[in-house]
């Protein structure tokens, strides 16, 4: 054993709620189907294509937003938190697009973006229109200081400061993101209210829960003190934002009481509604764990541990795994979102087998402890696209260029058919281009393929949902040295031991003798793995 071994505690034995390990697929909408020719993805087109994500044994969906939007961060600035956007459809697309999930035993989970919404929402424009009108104190309004600056030095996260003057009201106000994503006041009681409001409007329709989106940044410091500088670290900052500690525009104390008050609204409805919540930035470990501790706010949370990690190494994996401790709160993981650049082209070195990388990545996501996430095209191994300066969409990309890495890459059409039109994605030109790389991944293609990474995913998820101890066990880590990776996994008596190499070279390995083999990858023999091989064995 090269490090000490570490333990994560079970839950308590009784009863779980179906969401306590469970595998969720993330579908971003504009980029998953076009049903309508438009070349963008839409409620009809994901609803056409549900079998597919049903057959892969996944419990829920996540569904990034669909709502009312001018589009200027593509759906997280909402301007109707309660109506679809006409590109994505109506009311009684996402009606019909739930009764389907429900039929094929998929839940639904759908993003709530709570921390600014749209310059173009109604409660902004009458907030804007004077001091004094009912909701002049629903958004974050400061004067000038006497020289006319910003009221404090804070930054935004897309670049530039995070504070823009409006002649309106003869203030400032606040936008941690985009200038047209003015930030909720979220100490506001009657805007607290309103929020509540919205998840009742949703969970009436059927939805089984929801992923809070940035909700690290719902409430800020009243006193609006600067924050302090962020000492250098000796990596390329491309945004002021990230010279800057967030100490007082994000994270405040108060938060937690309103994640009180969201799970008690969701506890009001049958059937163990979820939360999760996305929490990044400088402090994500305390948050997640403030945000979801206690058994009274939030379910579980996922940051970014592996979403922006450098490397796919067994130390990375060890530290992230250990930071959740023991017992609660419940973690949750992705390896890719939309927000991320795909993971195959992020971690795999040049020269790697794809194939034998891709099926790595994925037997070792399915053997975590906690939730997990994949995100559309991560089950057929889809790399990054390099998006042309020209068609970018992306906003911070198009600010920071060439410095910031695009989004688009990774939010490019998912590939349906390798020989269709816009790989069948849709008649019309698509949003995004497709890539060409993606032609012999897409779905047709690979569900052809008895080997292919598509039919892999389905195996071990049902491996994970098959074994009480990989979906909700305790986690004990045995070895992370430079190259192995290898954890045990146990509960009521079923202890199951995973063993990787997550490098391109053969490493020694010394096997459970008396195990029942439940997987393997690679070239495994008596004495070593082989590149990217793998060994999941019963031990009891």
């Amino acid at each position: 054993m090269t490090d000490a071994a570490r333990s994560i505690l079970p839950e308590p034995a009784a009863a779980r709620p179906w969401w306590h390990g469970a595998t969720i697929y993330q579908v971003y909408p504009r980029s998953f189907a076009d049903s309508n020719g438009d070349g963008i993805g839409d409620l009809a087109g994901i609803t056409a294509h549900l079998d597919h994500v049903a057959s892969l044994g996944v419990d829920a969906i996540w569904l990034s937003p669909f709502f009312t939007s001018p589009m200027k961060d593509f759906g997280y600035d909402v301007a109707n938190y309660c109506d679809v956007d006409p590109i994505f459809g109506t009311l009684a697309d996402f009606d019909a697009l739930i009764a389907r999930a429900h039929t094929l035993g998929l839940r639904i989970i759908i993003d709530q973006v709570w921390s600014h919404t749209s310059d173009e929402h109604p409660w902004f424009v009458e907030s804007r229109s004077s001091r004094t009108n009912s909701k002049a104190d629903w958004y974050v309004w400061a004067d000038a200081k006497p020289d006319g600056s910003p009221p404090s030095n804070w930054q935004s996260v897309f670049g530039g400061p995070a504070w823009t003057w409006d002649a309106r009201r003869g203030q400032y106000y606040l936008h941690n993101f985009l200038k047209e994503q003015p930030q909720l006041h979220g100490h506001n009681g009657d805007l607290q209210e309103a929020l509540l409001d919205i998840a009742r409007f949703w969970l009436d329709r059927g939805v089984d829960g929801f992923r809070l989106d940035a909700i690290n940044f719902a409430m800020h410091d009243p006193e609006l003190r600067d924050n302090p500088p962020m000492p250098s670290n000796g990596k390329t900052r491309t945004r002021p934002f990230d010279f800057q500690r967030k100490l007082y525009n994000q994270s405040h104390p108060d938060i937690p009481a309103f994640l009180q008050r969201v799970r008690a609204v969701l506890d009001g409805y049958d059937g163990d509604r979820f939360t999760v919540a996305e929490i990044g930035g400088d402090d994500a470990e305390r948050e997640m764990k403030l945000f979801c501790g206690g058994g009274d706010k939030l379910n579980t949370a996922y940051g970014f541990d592996f979403l922006y990690a450098p490397g796919f190494t067994p130390r990375v994996m060890r530290d992230a795994l250990d930071s959740w401790g023991e017992g609660d709160p419940w973690p949750s993981w992705a390896f890719e979102n939309h927000d991320a650049p795909r993971a195959v082209s992020r971690w795999m070195p040049q020269g790697a087998d794809p194939a034998a990388f891709g099926r790595l990545k994925m037997l070792l996501l399915a053997c975590l402890r906690g939730n997990i996430f994949l995100y559309n095209g991560e089950e057929l191994g889809l790399p990054q696209v390099d998006i042309a300066f020209e068609d970018l969409q992306d906003p911070e990309a198009i600010a920071n260029w060439p410095l910031t890495l695009s989004r688009d890459g990774a939010r490019t059409p998912m590939p349906w058919a390798a020989d269709a039109e816009n790989l069948g994605f849709g008649t019309g030109k698509p949003w995004l281009p497709t890539g060409e790389a993606h032609r012999p991944l897409a779905v047709d293609a690979q569900e052809g393929d008895p080997q292919s990474l598509l039919h892999f995913t389905r195996r071990v998820i049902a491996l994970r949902n098959a074994h009480p101890a990989l979906r909700s066990g305790a986690m004990t880590i045995t070895e992370a040295s430079d190259a192995i990776l290898t954890f045990e996994r146990a509960l009521d008596g079923e202890r199951v031991r995973c063993s990787f190499n997550l490098t391109n070279a053969v490493q020694p390995f010394a096997p459970e003798p008396a195990a029942r083999i439940l997987e393997t990858l690679g070239e495994v023999g008596d004495d070593a793995l082989g590149p990217y091989a793998a060994r999941v064995a019963l031990l009891s």
